[in-house]
């Protein structure tokens, strides 16, 4: 049996939708029969050559999966809990076991030989894919949720959620503070509503660049909203100050990782501020030493989330407390959507949705 795909034969070229052979469930696999897949900006940066991946071409990418279960392969325990028909997410991250991060449940820092399917392990921009029974995870027939609404909680949901419990655990958020979301593209349309959700109170303020970026957030709940395109430090400090009272914020989740948006969210951070990123955009940091030594400022990572942050965000979404901001694509305009996100055209996720 074949199927379609899209697939890259190289970088820097678009990819080519070519049919297939289905790929057959190995020892503890389970084939899954996707419906709908997440376009991440990672998906076009894997193309365009930003990450050190070596991709053996020709190679299918797509990590935002949403399925059912087509075949349960041999070895396949049945505490898995997994039967045909039933509907699935695939947890990307596939560490090896056996480093100290997998041992402490943060598969997706694998220092070992793990990888992430969609970067490694063929994804999910064809009909079906294969994965490990156990980085799946089953949705209740209860839960009345899509899979092109699945799909992307697998990273635009996943990856700011993460980041929002980093802040969280500063201990810079609560009444009479302020958070700053910045970036309300993908992954910042459910930022804006971690930053509520798990905020104990603060004031959440989002900033992009798009007055249509902006919309979604203040759809999706925060309290204020800034477009920050074109404006200095000082211009955005100072219409800040009229919305919260507070030039400054306490704690900053940075969702697009551009150079301009980290030294811009770094230098409004107040004295024990906290500065998480999650966005991939730029390819250096620089933070100024003194304020952040003097002031006991903090910068951190975050990347992802492991397989208990992301049945989390599941639960959340299961019990409709999160929104979603997604438009709904075939598989044979992937190119044309991937160019809109390199131009940050994209309001929300793009999800390419099978038949």
């Amino acid at each position: 049996m074949n199927m379609l795909a899209a697939r890259m034969h190289g970088y820097k070229r678009p990819l080519l939708i070519e049919e297939v052979p289905v790929p057959e469930p190995g020892p503890g696999e389970v084939l899954v029969r996707v419906r709908a897949t997440g376009m991440c900006r990672s998906d076009y940066q894997l193309l365009d050559g930003y990450f050190p991946t070596e991709l053996v071409f020709p190679y299918i990418p797509g990590h935002e999966i949403a399925g059912h279960v087509a075949q349960v392969g041999a070895d396949v325990p049945a505490s898995a809990g997994l039967s045909e028909g039933d509907l699935v997410v695939v947890d990307p991250a596939w560490g090896d076991g056996t480093c100290r991060q997998c041992h402490e449940g943060n598969e997706q820092l694998c220092t070992g030989s793990g990888g992430w399917i969609g970067f490694g392990p063929p994804g999910g921009f064809a009909e079906y894919v294969t994965a490990p029974s156990r980085h799946l995870v089953r949705i209740d027939p209860d839960v009345d949720l899509k899979p092109e609404y699945l799909a992307p909680l697998v990273d635009a949901g996943l990856t700011p959620y993460r980041g929002m419990k980093k802040l969280r655990a500063t201990e810079r958020l609560g009444p009479g503070r302020t958070v700053i979301v910045s970036g309300i593209g993908g992954l910042g349309s459910y930022g804006v509503q971690y930053a509520a959700l798990l905020g104990s109170g603060a004031t959440v303020v989002a900033f992009a660049r798009s007055d249509d970026k902006l919309a979604v957030a203040r759809r999706n709940g925060t309290d204020h909203t800034m477009n920050t395109r074109g404006k200095t430090t000082d211009q955005v400090r100072a219409e800040l100050a009229e919305l919260t009272g507070r030039g400054e914020a306490d704690a900053v989740l940075d969702c697009s990782g551009a150079s301009e948006s980290l030294a811009l969210n770094a230098s409004l951070l107040a004295y024990e501020g906290a500065l998480v990123s999650v966005g991939l955009m730029g390819q250096r940091v620089e933070l100024p030493l003194f304020p952040f030594v003097s002031g006991e400022r903090s910068f951190s990572g975050s990347f992802w989330g492991n397989h208990n942050d992301l049945t989390e965000v599941l639960a959340l979404a299961g019990e409709g407390r999160i929104k979603h901001t997604v438009t709904p694509v075939k598989l044979e305009d992937i190119n044309d959507r991937l160019d809109a996100l390199a131009r940050g055209d994209v309001v929300g996720r793009q999800v390419i949705v099978f038949d």
